[in-house]
C-alpha cells in the first residue's frame, strides 16, 4: 500500500496555528478556517507572516512533522524539526562518498544525465503536442536542441572531470531555457521568458519557477531525511553553509519534468493571469497571494497524479517519486545497487 501524506501550506498573512487535541487549528482574523488531523500531514509550510503556538510546535517536533518558513516570494528562511533521525552508518557512507572525488562524480554524473534526458523529453512532448501549429523554424530549433542533449549525454558518459560535467550541465540548461518561449503557447507578451533570473526574479515566469523550486526542495529534503540521508551534503552541489546540497542535487532531476512543466501548463491553460503578479520598484516580480494559491493548488494536485517509476517498474503517484529516488540513493550507498539510477520521465 502506498501512503501519500500531504503538506499544509498556510499563505494568509496573520494566520494563527494552534493545537486542538490531535488536530491543527488554523485561525484567521479570529475565525477558525481549517482543522486538519496531524496524522495526515508530513509537513507544514508557512508563507509570509504566520504565527504558531508553542504547544503545536512541540507537538509537531514530537511527531516528526517539520515546519518551514518562507517569505512571500518563496525564499526559504528556516525550518523547525525534532530530533535527528536516521541511520548513522548510512550518513557516514554518504559523507565518505561525498569526500571521494571518483565516487562523488559517479553520482553527480547520473544526476546530470537524468536532468538532460528529462529536458530532452520536455522538448519531445512539445513537438508531439504542438507539431501541427508550430512554426517550422521553432520545430527545427527544438530538434537541434534535442540533438545537442543527446550528444551532451554521450560526452558525459566518457567524462571523469566534475568541472567539465558542471560546464556541460550549464550549457545544456542555457540551450533548454533558450527554447522556453517555444513551449509557451500564448501570445501574451507579459509571459515572455527573457532568461533565468533569481534573487530577485525579474519576470513572471521566473517568479513562478523560483517558487515551485523552493516548494519541491522542501519536499525533497523531507524525503531524504525520511530515509536517513543528510540533505545538506551533496555530490553535484558543493558544501556551503546553509545550502541543501543533496536536496538540490535530486531537484535537478525533477526541474524540467515536474517544476517547469507545471509553470508552462498554468500559463498555456490560462489558469494564471498577469494580475496575479506585482512588479516592485526595484524590478523584482512577486506573485500575489491569489497567484501563490493557484500555484500551490496546482502543485498539490499534480502530486496526486498516477505515474509509473521507470527503474522500479512500479505504479505510484507523482508525489512519491522523490521518496523513491531517496530510497534508491540510500540503496546505492549501502552497495545494494551498482549505480545510482536517476529519475527518467518516459
Amino acid at each position: 500500500m502506498t501512503q501519500i501524506q500531504n503538506t499544509l501550506y498556510v499563505t494568509t498573512h496573520g494566520s494563527y496555528l494552534s493545537k486542538d487535541g490531535e488536530n491543527i487549528l488554523v485561525k484567521s482574523e479570529g475565525n477558525i478556517v481549517m482543522r486538519v488531523p496531524v496524522h495526515v500531514l508530513d509537513g507544514i509550510v508557512c508563507i509570509g507572516r504566520i504565527m504558531i503556538s508553542p504547544a503545536l510546535m512541540g507537538h509537531c517536533m514530537k511527531h516528526g512533522l517539520s515546519i518551514s518558513f518562507l517569505t512571500e516570494n518563496g525564499y526559504f528562511l528556516g525550518r523547525v524539526v525534532g530530533s535527528v533521525s536516521g541511520n548513522v552508518l548510512l550518513r557516514r557512507e554518504q559523507y565518505r562518498h561525498a569526500d571521494d572525488p571518483i565516487k562523488s562524480f559517479n553520482i553527480a554524473k547520473n544526476i546530470v544525465i537524468g536532468k538532460i534526458l528529462n529536458q530532452r523529453t520536455v522538448l519531445d512532448r512539445a513537438l508531439r503536442d504542438y507539431n501541427d501549429v508550430m512554426h517550422i523554424n521553432d520545430r527545427d530549433s527544438l530538434c537541434a536542441t534535442k540533438i545537442h542533449f543527446t550528444q551532451a549525454v554521450q560526452h558525459i558518459q566518457n567524462e571523469n572531470n566534475i568541472d567539465v560535467l558542471r560546464g556541460i550541465e550549464g550549457e545544456s540548461a542555457k540551450k533548454y531555457f533558450g527554447q522556453f518561449n517555444t513551449l509557451i503557447r500564448t501570445n501574451n507578451e507579459e509571459f515572455r521568458f527573457i532568461g533565468r533570473s533569481r534573487r530577485p526574479p525579474l519576470d513572471r515566469i521566473n517568479s513562478m519557477m523560483s517558487f515551485v523550486y523552493t516548494l519541491l526542495t522542501h519536499d525533497i529534503r523531507s524525503a531524504l531525511e525520511s530515509v536517513g540521508l543528510d540533505p545538506t551534503v551533496g555530490f553535484l552541489h558543493t558544501d556551503r553553509p546553509g545550502r541543501l546540497g543533496l536536496a538540490l542535487d535530486i531537484l535537478e532531476e525533477f526541474r524540467p519534468w515536474f517544476c517547469d512543466r507545471l509553470v508552462i501548463s498554468l500559463i498555456n491553460r490560462k489558469q494564471i493571469h498577469v494580475d496575479d503578479f506585482i512588479i516592485m520598484p526595484d524590478g523584482a516580480c512577486m506573485m500575489t497571494a491569489a497567484g501563490r494559491k493557484i500555484l500551490i493548488m496546482a502543485y498539490q494536485k499534480r502530486k496526486r497524479d498516477p505515474i509509473k517509476h521507470g527503474f522500479l517498474d512500479e505504479k505510484s503517484f507523482v508525489g512519491i517519486m522523490w521518496h523513491l529516488q531517496a530510497k534508491l540513493l540510500a540503496r546505492y550507498l549501502r552497495k545494494d545497487l551498482d549505480e545510482y539510477p536517476p529519475f527518467l520521465w518516459r
